[in-house]
């Protein structure tokens, strides 16, 4: 991706959340001086990847395959090992009307996945078999909002503004908008998304990205440069 696409793609996307009333933490809205003279304070931001994140999946088309997210919060791997701490994780994402989050499961986060407005969240929900690929023939119980519901694989959830569901670990998911671009979140348990998302078909988690002009916002991925 471009820079200066990844840059427009943050204008409009930030104007979006807050059209919600959803209001971000002091350092989404730092620019790079910022980031140099607070760097020493940061290693936390750092070290739990909050912050800003767009993907194309490394496929070169955003528009099709893609997903805009800021990580507001994110606990420890040595606290979710030990069962006490902070075990959680919240994040806020764009998902574009007709925009593809690709087929994907966790093999230890459990999350809820709410409809914050907009259009309505369409998700496509398998189980994953021994091998790690599509379970066919098995369904799939989720709950959404404390409401049990089962599912044939390959069906698909329809989650309304104010609605969610709790995807447990190894729920294979891929969601897109419907109608409208969509303001989701997710409340899950302590999220790893180097090493915790296992796609149906390889692709990168994290884009390449070509400078053509100065970040408007740093990403999570350009946090390496700074420490």
């Amino acid at each position: 991706m471009k820079r200066s696409e990844i840059n427009e793609i943050l204008r409009e996307g930030q104007a979006f959340i807050e059209s919600f009333g959803f209001v971000l933490p002091p350092f989404a809205h730092w620019r790079e001086e910022d980031w140099t003279s607070r760097k020493e304070t940061c290693s936390e931001i750092f070290r739990a990847g909050l912050g800003w994140d767009i993907t194309d999946y490394g496929l070169g088309d955003y528009g099709k395959t893609g997903l805009f997210l800021f990580t507001v919060r994110n606990g420890r791997q040595e606290d979710l090992a030990s069962g006490k701490g902070m075990l959680y994780a919240e994040k806020i994402m764009i998902s574009k009307k007709d925009q593809l989050a690709p087929m994907h499961y966790h093999e230890s986060k459990a999350e809820d996945i709410i409809n914050r407005g907009g259009g309505d969240l369409a998700i496509k929900l398998y189980h994953s078999n021994d091998e790690g690929e599509l379970d066919r023939e098995r369904k799939v119980t989720v709950f959404t909002d404390g409401v049990e519901r089962r599912f044939s694989a390959g069906d698909i959830l329809r989650l309304k503004p104010g609605e969610s569901v709790t995807l447990l670990p190894r729920v294979y998911h891929a969601f897109w908008g419907e109608g409208k671009d969509v303001l989701v979140g997710e409340v899950s348990t302590v999220n790893d998304d180097h090493v915790d998302n296992y796609f149906l078909n390889p692709i990168g988690r994290f884009p390449d990205i070509e400078e053509d002009e100065s970040k408007h916002r740093f990403l999570v991925g350009d946090y390496e440069a700074l420490q």
